[in-house]
Order: C-alpha cells, then sequence, then structure tokens
C-alpha cells in the first residue's frame, strides 16, 4: 500500500522498491533487540513511562470497578464446583464453565487444549488404631496408592522418623506398617515422605506405609498429595495421618508399647482420560506470535474447594488479562493465560502443553506461575538472564505504590519450569505464604483461607507486570544456556 504512488520505470523501479522495502521493514524492527545492544538505562527510562498505566491498573483493581472481582469470581466457582481432582467429570464440567466466563468476560481466542491425564480415584477408606487402645485415626489417601484387600490390612506398626532409621531396622519392618513420624523441616525435605515413603517401607517388607502429613501445623488434619511407586519395587497401599498421630505412637513406641492398626482403603486407578488446559488471550497489536503467559493450575485435590491450591493462582490469572480488556489496554505482545489440568499428579497438564508448543518457545517473552497462594504479595521470584533481572527489577518499580516491588533471582517453576527449562525467562508470585502449608491439601482449603483485599492486590502485581512486559520495546534477554529443572510444587 505505501508504494502505490511510486512511478519509476524498470530498473529502478527495482531498486527504489527494494530500498523502501528495506527502510519499511527497519521501522518496523525499531526497538527490536536483534538491532541493538541491551542498555539497561534506555529500559530504565522506557519503563517509567509506564507509570501512569500501571497506577490506572493499580486503582482499577483495589478501588475500582473490578475491586474484589477476582474474589467474588472465585467464591462464585469454588462453591459451585468445590474440589477438582483431574480425571474427574467435575473438573470437566469446571473447565467448561471457565471457557463460558472467560468468553463473557470479553477476552479472546478463548479455547481448551487437549491433554491426557491420570485418573485415580480414592473411594471409601478408614484406619483405627486398635491397640494399646481403640483410636479412629483421621487418615487421607495418597494419590495414586493402590486399595489394601477387601477385608482390610491388620498389623504391628513400626514407627520410624527418618529413611535412616528405616533401614536400621529393616529386620523389623517386615509384615508391618510402617508409620513415618518425619519432623517438618520444609516443604522441599519433608514431602520426600510422601513422595518415596511407600516404595522404601516395601523395601524392607513393610505391608503399607502411614505417613505424618506434610505441615509445619496440624488441627488434627490429614494433608494428601501425590506419591510415587518405583518399578520393580511392589506397590503397597498408603496414606496420611495427622501430625498429632504420628507423635503419639512415636510416644507409644518409644514407651515399649505394641501398636496395632487396621488399614481398609478402596482406591484405583481407572485408565488416563481426556482433560484441557483452558486458555485466554488478549491478542498483542504488534507482535502478536510473541507471548506472555500468566498462569495457575484449575485442577485441586479431592478434598476441600481448591481455593487456595490453586483457584487464587487460577483467577489472578484471569483477572490479569481481565483488567487490562477493562481498561480498554492491547500490549504489542499477546497475553496469554493458561489455566493448566493435572498439576496435582505431577505438571501433567503443563507438559503437555509444552510439548504441544515447544516449537514457538523462542517466541515466548516470559512465563509467569502463581501456585503457592494468593496472600500479601511483596513481588517475584524470577529466573532467567542477569540482563533480564535487570529489566524485572525496574518494572518491579512500577509496583512501590503496593509494596510489592521485591525481586528474587536465582529460581522459579512449576508448570512453567518446561519453558524455563530451555531458556524462557520465568517467575512466580511473591507473597506472604508462611501459612500455606496450614491448609494444603486439606479440608480446609476452602475460600474461608482467601481474602478479598489480597486478591487485589496479587491481580494487580500480575496485571502491571504481564502488561509491561508485553508492551515493551523489547523481548525480555535470555541466555540459552540457562536451564532450571521441572519443579513439582504439588
Amino acid at each position: 500500500m505505501f508504494l502505490q504512488n511510486i512511478k519509476v520505470n524498470g530498473f529502478g523501479t527495482f531498486v527504489l522498491t527494494f530500498l523502501v522495502l528495506f527502510a519499511f521493514l527497519a521501522t518496523q524492527c525499531q526497538g527490536r533487540s536483534v538491532n541493538k545492544p541491551f542498555d539497561i538505562s534506555r529500559v530504565r527510562k522506557e519503563v517509567q513511562t509506564y507509570k501512569d498505566v500501571a497506577n490506572q491498573i493499580i486503582d482499577l483493581s483495589l478501588r475500582g470497578a473490578a475491586q474484589n472481582q477476582s474474589y467474588n469470581r472465585l467464591a462464585d466457582f469454588t462453591d459451585k464446583f468445590g474440589s477438582r481432582i483431574a480425571g474427574s467429570q467435575n473438573l470437566e464440567n469446571a473447565i467448561d464453565y471457565m471457557l463460558g466466563e472467560l468468553t463473557k468476560d470479553g477476552l479472546e481466542n478463548v479455547h481448551g487444549e487437549k491433554a491426557m491425564v491420570p485418573h485415580w480415584v480414592r473411594g471409601n477408606e478408614s484406619a483405627v488404631m486398635l491397640q494399646p487402645r481403640f483410636h479412629p485415626l483421621p487418615m487421607l489417601g495418597l494419590g495414586g496408592s493402590i486399595a489394601t484387600p477387601p477385608e482390610g490390612i491388620e498389623a504391628e506398626v513400626l514407627v520410624v522418623r527418618t529413611f535412616d532409621e528405616l533401614k536400621k531396622k529393616a529386620n523389623q519392618a517386615k509384615g508391618k506398617i510402617v508409620v513415618y513420624n518425619q519432623i517438618w523441616v520444609s516443604y522441599g525435605v519433608s514431602v520426600q515422605y510422601r513422595s518415596l515413603g511407600a516404595a522404601e517401607a516395601s523395601k524392607v517388607g513393610a505391608l503399607a506405609s502411614l505417613i505424618r502429613s506434610v505441615t509445619p501445623l496440624s488441627i488434627d488434619s490429614p494433608h494428601t498429595g501425590w506419591q510415587d511407586y518405583q518399578t520393580n519395587v511392589t506397590k503397597i497401599p498408603t496414606a496420611s495421618i495427622t501430625v498429632e498421630d504420628a507423635e503419639m505412637m512415636w510416644r507409644m513406641s518409644q514407651r515399649g508399647e505394641k501398636i496395632v492398626v487396621r488399614l481398609k482403603m478402596e482406591a484405583k486407578s481407572l485408565p488416563p482420560i481426556e482433560s484441557r488446559n483452558t486458555v485466554a488471550e488478549i491478542r498483542g497489536s504488534t507482535y502478536p506470535d510473541e507471548v506472555v503467559l500468566v498462569s495457575g493450575h484449575l485442577d485441586s485435590w479431592d478434598v476441600g474447594q481448591g481455593a487456595m491450591d490453586d483457584g487464587g493462582g487460577a483467577f489472578i490469572s484471569w483477572q490479569a488479562l481481565s483488567l487490562i480488556r477493562q481498561l480498554n489496554l492491547r500490549p504489542k505482545r499477546t497475553l496469554r493465560a493458561v489455566l493448566w489440568t493435572a498439576e496435582e499428579e505431577g505438571l501433567i497438564g503443563s507438559q503437555e502443553y509444552y510439548n504441544a508448543h515447544k516449537s514457538e518457545a523462542s517466541k515466548f517473552d516470559l512465563v509467569l506461575e502463581s501456585d503457592e497462594g494468593t496472600f500479601t504479595p511483596n513481588g517475584l521470584i524470577f529466573g532467567g538472564s542477569k540482563n533480564a533481572g535487570e529489566v524485572m527489577a525496574e518494572v518491579l518499580k512500577l509496583l512501590q505504590p503496593i509494596n510489592a516491588s521485591k525481586l528474587i533471582l536465582g529460581g522459579a517453576g512449576g508448570d512453567i519450569s518446561y519453558f524455563m527449562q530451555v531458556g524462557v525467562p520465568g517467575g512466580n508470585l511473591l507473597n506472604e505464604n508462611q501459612d500455606y502449608f496450614y491448609y494444603h491439601h486439606t479440608n480446609g482449603d476452602t475460600m474461608t483461607v482467601e481474602d478479598p483485599h489480597q486478591l487485589n492486590l496479587c491481580s494487580a502485581v500480575w496485571a502491571v507486570i504481564a502488561y509491561t512486559v508485553a508492551d515493551l520495546d523489547d523481548m525480555l534477554p535470555r541466555d540459552t544456556t540457562l536451564r532450571f529443572k521441572p519443579a513439582f510444587i504439588g
């Protein structure tokens, strides 16, 4: 169209056309990182121009028409569907609902993307201590566990604190139920007993394993979660019990008392079933094939409401796009929200999504995830190149009005790990989540844990970061030598 008034004949037409095309393409590429070296002073000045837009986003989320919107949407959703374990019809109904709500909200390219997911069903279950006294044990079977025989397993208990202690007492474990009373250290350390406890107990001849719930605080509440059987190791039933009961049985064992437990579980694993990752976008105005992704997972465990893990993360990811849409903003790059499926079973949905989109990884500018609470936000945990970290530090300064400008460098993970392991910069929401594991994977994970103002703040953080990065002239600098191991929070 820009050539229609140029009239030069012969070779001159060819030369002039070439020069004009070259000039046009050059203007289209202005500001692109491929054409100039990284200059943090230039980026700092550019980011500062987004101060007014950032304040508009914050004001809309905290005081405007969108105040408490994410909380109300999440409450409607969790009250309607409750828990949403992968493989269940309830999760698929919830995904259908979300596709409809995202469309009604005016977002673009709303669709589901197929993912085959595990289908584990808990069934009826119970545990009772029969000796030295009768005491029903609150319990939750661990994900993927096999069932006991129909009549259950009744056996003496061996209580240990660590895997090393189990190995030392291996000759006492055969034919018994192993109870792990591991002391809480941190989630990353203590979760190993949930993940590997059954396999390690089976290796020494145990009939079943019971783990002390992975939490720093219990109010007689068991915490479920996925566990991993090992190849060529006999599968045994496994479940979580409360901190209180694990400590009680430890004390009894230290006194030399005989402990007998009867465990019944009907758990079963059915064939994998088709689920979907839920996707919505605001298409980019200039570079629509380049993407800034915000995310959380829509599935949950089959207890509680899945409001904290991870309804909050999913809904602030929706809200980030919703705030931008309500302000009639359209960044240069595409903003994409992905609500993952089957995170709890081992990042299944996000792995399927990555496999489908890995050829486009060079076009992913930034991947963000919230899956460790949506409490008062402090900033971002970020993994990427040194230069990208400098850019993100400038972006986070836009959040100083709500005290959420802290940047922690060094790593991030979860569902976004698959993109990060090929060099895509990524970040996790940094929030005051010191109480997160009190409710994690329990019946206590309900809307009561969530706070409207905190969700307003988290939504603003997500929207400001995502919009600013998506609208900058350049994609974030990346170091393709950086690799991040996929992390599993579940």
